[in-house]
């Protein structure tokens, strides 16, 4: 988890901020003050990984802040005014985000800060992909609106894209999550699954019939796109399913 810290003298940003927050399985906020003294002091005692950081505050700026803090935690500046991004970068920012912060443009930013900070360590969303032999007891967890989900592999029956979220259909129920479908085709062992479409990947053991372009896994018909045609054929006539 990287340990987070919000640093603004407005109220609202520091909700907005929150509550993004809330919605990222790797990160884990510490507290959200007002106070950026009180910041100050929790990063000082090396309790902290990222601070989102406010610019214009009254008792001291962001940028005091930073040349304050001296590296002791990474930071994403959050501010209304643009003129201050060259000064940040030149602090060592991760990155600047301009007031208002849509939650996109923050996913983004996180994205980056947890690349810097744990290189190695992946995230909940951005999970590691299982070894073959071990498909009939592997999972993935995801994060769906109010928690963090298990989801067996061997349950997964087809999964659907939808913009920045995608759909994990299994037996008993639909899972939202939000994230990409190149992320989710990385996490999956090959063997077992397979990209069909811009917009699916199914589970080869739970394919019912193939009809010309059309896969049927239960009731639900699923288009083999022109893109992945080729692979998907191969992979039919190549492995035992």
């Amino acid at each position: 988890m990287i340990r987070c810290l919000v640093v603004d003298d407005e109220p609202l940003a520091l909700h907005i901020l929150e509550d993004y927050i809330s919605k990222m399985p790797f990160l884990q906020l510490i507290k959200a003050t007002t106070n950026p003294i009180e910041a100050l002091t929790l990063v000082q005692g090396g309790g902290v990984d990222l601070v989102f950081l406010d610019v214009q505050m009254p008792e001291l700026t962001g940028i005091q802040f930073l040349k304050i803090a001296n590296g002791k935690a990474k930071v994403i500046l959050t501010t209304a005014y643009p003129q201050y991004a060259l000064e940040g970068y030149e602090l060592d920012v991760v990155d600047y985000l301009l007031k208002p912060i849509a939650f996109d443009r923050f996913f983004k930013s996180v994205q980056k800060a947890q690349s810097v900070i744990q290189p190695v360590v992946k995230s909940v969303q951005q999970a590691e992909p299982v070894q073959q032999d071990d498909f009939s007891t592997d999972f993935i967890f995801v994060k769906t609106e109010h928690k963090i989900q298990k989801v067996y592999l061997h349950d997964i029956l087809f999964i659907e894209g939808l913009k920045d979220y995608i759909s994990i259909f299994t037996p008993a129920e639909r899972i939202i999550t939000l994230q990409g479908m190149k992320k989710m085709e990385d996490a999956l062992p090959e063997k077992h699954f397979i990209r069909v479409h811009k917009s699916y990947i199914v589970a080869l053991n739970k394919i019912d019939s193939i009809e010309r372009s059309r896969i049927q896994i239960g009731d639900k018909i699923i288009p083999v796109g022109d893109t992945y045609r080729d692979d998907f054929f191969r992979s039919i006539e190549n492995k035992n399913i």
